[in-house]
């Protein structure tokens, strides 16, 4: 099954290049000149470090370029290894001919590949996938410039196990690797941006934007995963004996995940929930206006700063209100009573009136005020009034309308009713007289 190769043959020849690579005088002596080199680099760079910062901080740059500028300040080190090394090289080479500088000179190739690296890798923005690229890179360019390249590939390879027809090495494994981080990187950076597109698009309603930006992701994601298999030189046939078991399993486990999923393709498709909309579930008693959509869940902010991260599952399961569907119009209305005493006609007029002081409540439709019930100690009445702004709140409206009614009332003396209680104290009878 496991292929062994000529491991004997492998470790003969890493002792034989230690023996005469490494372990030689001319050897140790160029690795003594590369670390007086790296500690005049240091020394260089820990005076400079302080004038440098204070320099790009100060410079009328933009933001970006200044953290660019503050990543690649480290460069100094290198690059005043690299003179170094250049000079003691032009020294070395011109009046001691007899002495090798190959080490040096990898080291001087090294150097230049590492900087321009730094350099080229700045405009990728998440630093842990920079770290990488930027690894990656240099170890390539380290083995091709030490001219072991070959040698680690063909290794690599050796390094394979059988099974059946199929064959496996280290070095597809490696390959499909960073096909799949290069490939899904790719298509991370081109979904961001195609999704930054679509978000400017005018011509579409906010929910086709989303829906489209989602569409776009899974697509580029899904092709980047099959290239990158693929790739590499692996047969997608391997998978064939596990796919059974494996199947059954990500089916179970993701069962919820793909029902959120299509939860939310369905809810942008039937444009029932939107970015912007006012919302309502009955059943958690939340509030608010819908931020985002995701594949998972969608965001949802009250009006006290929370965050609700909502399945999207449960706006297909349970009942929702949504607000301002179709029509951000509103209707809210306010219940109050009045004294007998009062004129329903005037009260009609004046709650009109004082409905139309908050700057929220709009002109038209207007307010509406309807005498609903003649009460056991007070003449019911409701107030109607239309709001366009829901996600600006319902509660703190319908606070500032009752506030205009009271001072309305107040200034036509008009009385709101309470309860009264009145006791009365009866005298108890007398004894009466015993025999």
């Amino acid at each position: 099954m496991f292929e062994n190769p000529d491991s004997q043959q492998l470790i003969s020849r890493l002792l034989q290049w230690l023996a005469d690579e490494v372990w030689s005088p001319g050897t140790l002596y160029q690795a003594v000149m590369i670390l007086l080199a790296l500690a005049f680099g240091m020394l260089v760079y820990r005076v400079v470090r302080e004038r440098l910062t204070g320099l790009i901080d100060n410079a009328d740059l933009p933001i970006r370029v200044k953290l660019a500028c503050n990543n690649l300040k480290s460069l100094v080190v290198p690059l005043v290894m690299l003179g170094v090394l250049f000079v003691i090289s032009l020294i070395v080479s011109s009046g001691y001919a007899f002495l090798r500088v190959s080490l040096v000179t990898g080291v001087m190739k090294l150097l230049l590949a590492y900087m321009a690296i730094r350099i080229a890798t700045q405009f990728i923005s998440n630093v842990m996938a920079r770290d990488f690229f930027a690894l990656t890179m240099l170890l390539i360019a380290a083995l091709s410039i030490f001219g072991i390249l070959d040698d680690a590939t063909i290794a690599l390879d050796a390094m394979a196990f059988s099974m059946g027809q199929f064959h496996i090495s280290a070095l597809a494994v490696v390959k499909t690797i960073l096909s799949l981080v290069v490939l899904l990187y790719l298509a991370t950076f081109l979904s961001t941006f195609a999704e930054r597109r679509v978000l400017k698009s005018k011509s579409l309603t906010r929910s086709s934007q989303v829906l489209v930006a989602k569409i776009v992701r899974i697509v580029l994601v899904t092709f980047a995963l099959l290239i990158g298999v693929t790739s590499a030189g692996l047969d997608l046939s391997i998978f064939a004996v596990f796919s059974g078991a494996v199947g059954l399993g990500i089916g179970f486990g993701l069962q919820k995940v793909v029902s959120n999923l299509f939860s939310g393709l369905l809810l942008l498709l039937d444009k029932s929930i939107k970015p912007g909309d006012v919302i309502e579930l009955e059943a958690s008693a939340t509030f608010g206006s819908v931020t985002h959509m995701g594949a998972r869940y969608t965001e949802i902010i009250t009006r006290s700063n929370k965050s609700f991260l909502i399945p999207n599952e449960d706006f297909i399961t349970q009942r929702v209100i949504n607000w301002s569907h179709g029509d951000r119009l509103i209707r809210i209305q306010v219940e109050f009573g009045l004294h007998y005493d009062s004129d329903p006609h005037e009260v009609i007029d004046i709650a009109v009136a004082a409905a139309k002081r908050p700057a929220r409540v709009v002109a038209t439709p207007e307010p509406i005020c309807l005498l609903m019930e003649f009460g056991d100690s007070s003449l019911n009445f409701v107030l109607r009034f239309w709001i366009t702004d829901a996600e600006a709140g319902v509660s703190n409206v319908q606070g500032q309308v009752m506030l205009s009614l009271w001072d309305a009332f107040k200034e036509n003396g008009i009385q709101i009713p309470y309860p009264h209680r009145e006791v009365y104290l009866h005298a108890a009878p007398s004894p009466a007289p015993s025999d």
